[in-house]
């Protein structure tokens, strides 16, 4: 019976379960979900951890197909920053709201000022005080929604929840506690000082997970779970992590030297530090990683959603976007793409701009504005990181988006650095399968041998006027706040 180790990855769209083969660490079966999303134009993005749930059953059924495999542990990855309110029961109070919800900046604004200041905030905790981050929704709730935060007993962030589901125990992680903004990633300890500005009277002992190492076995798969999966009881459940943190261990950003940028719902640049590597402006997240480490990241929040919203909007195919960036030019037309609002720069505010527009632009012309304003917002995401000592000499590129050769050529072209594009399925949810067998086995597995594909940078003088024009952009929605 063929050994594997199996990884969930749940993310904003989807929960993905892979199946990865113990010795080879080859992905064996890939099962996926859909999740649906609770989004308004206020900046609410929720969903109900139920349905997270659903989804992982699905998944995780639809990756076994009926085979038999003898399993040796399980890891999970989950979006980031989400905050899940429990009863005394364990039951979710309400919707959760995700990384990518933006209706706290009022509260980041208020915690930041009882806390002194920004700079007082990176001395306490390494990371700004962002509405991404789970501290000022947890502010929200408390603001907005009293009788449902009297009723939350315990709060924790998807991943945990998960790993709740799956072994009954309530704890979390250095790699995914890190991006709570409550979380002091040099001591790796909860930052008494954030959590008493958001709530002095909360038992915050009781209410939130202990931390566990990140490569240890935290609990195993109870019963009600296992009949649930169609699994074996008592199958090892490892500690898991954030998306970012078990993508990085699925695409080998475990040593220093290499530097990812992922193309997913949004965009991450990350790398890994033995040390705590700290942005002096925030914009990088100064977080942990998933195996011990550090893993500063710096984060746009408008990557494939605003390929997508371009692609929906003229109702073209994958292939015809391709082509749109491989052969078309933007011809003097620039689109900043601030969405869902933005994290780097911080703009949660912010909107959509296309600045140029003239009657002679094409739909491809639009569609090569908005990818090139997507990459761009990548790159600064890397200047980002060179601010917290992160020096790359060539990026790996992952997530979904990476499938394109056009948009990988233009990734090279804008970083302005070679990229490398490896074979790599699933990367999170192949990440946290690595993690369970690293925690279980004590020593990190090899990666499979995988093909790579490498684009080299050859950027010509139109880019970089698209450049300067993206920069004049960015400052003008800074100084009238669009």
């Amino acid at each position: 019976m063929p050994r594997v180790f199996l990884g969930v990855d749940c993310g904003t769209q989807a929960t993905k379960a892979v199946l990865r083969d113990a010795t080879t660490g080859a992905v064996v079966a890939v099962g996926r979900a859909p999740h649906k999303l609770i989004a308004r134009d206020d900046g609410t993005s929720e969903q109900d951890p139920a349905w997270w749930i659903d989804a992982l059953r699905t998944a995780v059924r639809d990756a076994f197909r009926g085979d038999t495999f003898d399993v040796g542990g399980i890891g999970v990855s989950g979006q980031q920053h989400g905050l899940v309110c429990l009863d005394e029961g364990d039951r979710p109070v309400r919707a959760a709201k995700l990384w990518n919800d933006t209706t706290t900046a009022r509260e980041c604004a208020e915690l930041t000022r009882k806390l002194g200041g920004d700079g007082r905030v990176l001395e306490l905790t390494g990371n700004l005080l962002l509405p991404g981050y789970t501290a000022a929704k947890i502010a929200w709730v408390a603001a907005h929604e009293p009788d449902a935060y009297a009723r939350t007993a315990r709060m924790c962030l998807p991943h945990d929840y998960l790993n709740l589901w799956l072994t009954g125990r309530f704890v979390t992680e250095s790699g995914d506690a890190s991006g709570t903004a409550y979380f002091d990633v040099r001591s790796r300890q909860y930052s008494d000082a954030v959590l008493a500005a958001i709530d002095e009277r909360r038992d915050w002992e009781r209410s939130l997970p202990p931390i566990a190492p990140s490569l240890s076995v935290v609990g195993t798969l109870r019963r009600e779970a296992a009949e649930s999966l169609g699994l074996e009881v008592g199958i090892p459940v490892s500690a898991g992590g954030g998306d970012n943190m078990c993508a990085a261990i699925g695409c080998d950003v475990v040593v220093e030297g290499p530097v990812a940028v992922s193309l997913g719902t949004s965009g991450t640049a990350f790398a890994y530090r033995a040390e705590p590597a700290v942005d002096p402006r925030g914009e990088a997240a100064a977080f942990c990683d998933s195996t011990g480490g550090w893993l500063p990241l710096a984060c746009t929040l408008n990557c494939t959603n605003a390929t997508e919203w371009v692609r929906d909007l003229f109702a073209m195919d994958h292939g015809a976007v391709d082509a749109a960036v491989a052969n078309g030019r933007a011809a003097g037309l620039a689109f900043l793409p601030y969405l869902s609002g933005e994290r780097t720069p911080n703009r949660p505010e912010g909107a959509g701009v296309f600045v140029g527009l003239r009657p002679g632009h094409g739909r491809d012309a639009i569609v090569h504005a908005v990818v090139e304003g997507v990459t761009f917002g990548l790159a600064y995401a890397l200047d980002a990181l060179d601010r917290a000592g992160v020096a790359p000499t060539e990026v790996t590129l992952v997530g979904g988006g990476a499938a394109s050769d056009a948009w990988a050529q233009l990734c090279a072209d804008v970083f302005e650095l070679p990229v490398v594009r490896p074979a790599i399925v699933e990367a999170a949810a192949s990440g946290a399968a690595r993690q369970a067998q690293w925690a279980t086995e004590g020593r990190r597995p090899a990666l499979a041998p995988a093909a790579s594909r490498r684009f080299e940078p050859r950027p010509g003088p139109e880019l970089r006027e698209a450049a300067e024009r993206m920069s004049a952009l960015r400052e003008m929605t800074a100084l009238h706040r669009l």
